[in-house]
């Protein structure tokens, strides 16, 4: 699986854009605010429907224009798909696959699958639990389509409930209802419980290796789900603090409240762990979710590197470069010392200049 081509317009600073991209690795380098983290986000968005910065259809649209085009050109299994990204300043994205239009993001499900990492990534231990399940739901999403549709299913039962809550609270009206929304909740909650454990359990598997390579054998890894509320006891637990929700118009119970924790040499680095031992096991999570992504498609993801290698001690710098050199890979940075102290070949490397992309030789690197 690879992304052979990329086509940009009106999309932030690209007025207009139309690159193709190496199987291997590829490089774009330039200063900041050029525009590089832009095209990395548009391969994310037009394999996932989401930017990886949260960022809203009208916020990538450049000011005076009212649409954005993203066309992303992916070879599979020996085929070539187009995939096309109509965003709109007032109206839903539209998107089509081989010029048939689509309707839910899950129909994307499948035809390409990317690892993103950027330098936030390497905070996902010492920020706080709302980052956490921000891993776990976008990694299990590359991985299950069910748990996408339930996901997605989920997140809108929250908010109609909560917006139910202020209603009871604000005019004591449809207090009847709240009952359907809780089962709802559960349904589609439990799923969601069961899911991340598997997949936290998965993980373990494969983290500790990788974990114990990066460190020279010094540091024991170990991923501990913290559940919110159980798969047996959500539904009790549910109505238990209904007082409390309809007092403060939120939904305190289920999984959007949940956790993990992260233990190195069985202490809780999210609390107790330096600097180094927090990046160390974020780069280990990321690293363990491309090999849980090559097991289960039986296939190489595409890996984005937005401006991590800058990020890194020299024997991370190392690990990392080693560990992606049968993967295509888009990588951003500021300059190329990097890669030439460390005799890094690169298949295509792009000079990034306000919004302009120029395609330049690889021989010095």
């Amino acid at each position: 699986m690879y992304i052979k081509s990329l086509e940009l317009k009106n999309y932030r600073n690209y007025e207009s854009l139309c690159i193709n991209i190496s199987p291997g690795t590829n490089i774009l380098y330039g200063d900041n605010a050029q525009g590089k983290t832009n095209i990395l986000e548009a391969l994310y968005l037009a394999g996932t429907t989401k930017s990886h910065r949260g960022s809203k259809d009208r916020e990538i649209i450049q000011f005076d224009r009212e649409e954005a085009h993203i066309r992303m050109m992916v070879e599979r299994n020996g085929s070539t798909h187009k995939i096309d990204m109509h965003l709109k300043k007032n109206k839903s994205k539209g998107i089509a696959i081989d010029g048939v239009p689509i309707r839910k993001a899950s129909e994307l499900f499948g035809i390409v699958n990317i690892v993103f990492f950027s330098p936030e990534d390497l905070n996902i231990i010492k920020n706080g639990p709302a980052e956490r399940r921000r891993f776990l739901d976008s990694e299990i999403c590359q991985l299950s389509r069910l748990y996408m549709i339930e996901l997605a299913n989920y997140n809108k039962v929250v908010a109609q409930r909560n917006k139910l809550l202020k209603e009871i609270s604000f005019s004591g009206r449809m207090a009847d209802t709240l009952e359907i929304w809780d089962e709802q909740m559960v349904r589609y909650g439990t799923s969601i419980i069961s899911e991340r454990k598997k997949f936290i359990s998965r993980l373990n598997d494969i983290l500790s290796e990788i974990h114990q390579n990066l460190t020279g054998g010094k540091e024991q890894i170990l991923i501990t789900y913290e559940p919110n509320v159980s798969e047996e006891a959500f539904s009790e637990e549910l109505k238990a603090g209904r007082e409390r929700d309809l007092r403060f118009g939120q939904s305190y119970t289920g999984p959007h409240r949940d956790d993990f924790c992260v233990r190195v040499n069985d202490i809780d680095i999210r609390k107790y762990g330096s600097q180094g031992q927090q990046r160390t096991a974020a780069l280990s999570l990321k690293l363990a979710e491309i090999r849980l992504v090559e097991e289960e498609i039986h296939d190489t993801p595409v890996l984005l590197l937005d401006d991590v290698l800058s990020e890194l001690d020299g024997s991370r710098q190392n690990y990392l470069l080693q560990s992606i050199h049968s993967i295509q890979t888009l990588i951003t940075c500021t300059g190329l010392d990097e890669f030439v102290e460390n005799h890094f070949e690169a298949n295509s490397v792009f000079q990034v200049v306000e919004g302009s992309v120029f395609h330049k030789e690889t021989g010095g690197i």
